[in-house]
């Protein structure tokens, strides 16, 4: 599991309730002034169910978010339940489909993750794979990237990823990393067609050197406008859009 967080703030909690982040308790300042961003997000809260209410007095609310402007409202994000990398393949063995995974190397923005996870869903992929270390979890601000799909979407997380790709191969999967410097072109790849785990590196260093010599393939993304990268979400698309083409 990953650690609980604290959303603070009346816009954010109210965001964060809209956007159907999961959430457990809503402390709420005692004596608060009751305006309209608070009644939203008391009866968002009321209508979602599942979150209790808490009624604290401001320095206790102070010490919870250690001092910070939570101006009142104070949500709690329970800790995300992460898979096992291993769950991601078996699910779609088991559901007679190839497997399409995507698996994020050195990406540490929880919104470029959060758009991964929007597109793997949108593409009918079958999750995300993070490491443990030095890399975007799944917090408040991923949820709100997903646009809602982390709810269908499972993400998982290692301890090694240059070890999970090799299980992955063991498993039948072919590892095609991005990279700017690609042997081939991405819609040139026959591979995308069957199993396979895409990884996508930060949008500065790339794919990390190990990483980068697990991978069965390389390739880049023809980008004839100049642009010497994509940022995480959108490679990830573009990639997952020419593999569910293939697999229609």
């Amino acid at each position: 599991k990953g650690t609980s967080e604290m959303v603070v703030g009346r816009n954010p909690v109210f965001e964060a309730l809209r956007d159907g982040v999961p959430a457990s308790m809503l402390y709420v300042q005692q004596f608060i002034d009751n305006d309209e961003r608070v009644r939203e997000a008391l009866q968002l809260a009321a209508d979602r169910g599942g979150i209790h209410l808490m009624e604290a007095p401001k320095p206790e609310l102070d010490r919870m978010t250690n001092g910070l402007n939570h101006q009142g409202l104070v949500l709690q994000v329970p800790p995300y339940e992460y898979a096992h990398p291993d769950d991601l393949a078996a699910a779609a063995f088991d559901d007679g489909e190839d497997p399409l995974i995507v698996a994020l190397d050195g990406v540490t923005d929880p919104r470029n993750l959060g758009a991964v996870v929007r597109s793997v869903s949108a593409f009918g992929g079958h999750g995300v794979v993070v490491p443990e270390r030095r890399a975007a979890g799944m917090t408040a601000g991923a949820w709100k990237s997903s646009a809602g799909t982390a709810a269908r979407t499972p993400v998982a997380r290692c301890t090694n990823l240059t070890r999970t790709l090799e299980a992955y191969q063991k498993a039948g999967l072919t590892v095609v990393g991005l990279a700017a410097d690609g042997e081939a072109e991405v819609g040139d790849l026959a591979a995308l067609g069957g199993p396979v785990v895409i990884v996508v590196g930060s949008e500065g260093k790339g794919l990390s050197r190990l990483v980068g010599e697990t991978c069965d393939f390389r390739v880049r993304i023809p980008m004839p406008g100049g642009a010497e990268s994509l940022n995480a979400g959108v490679a990830a698309g573009v990639v997952l859009y020419e593999a569910s083409r293939r697999r229609s």
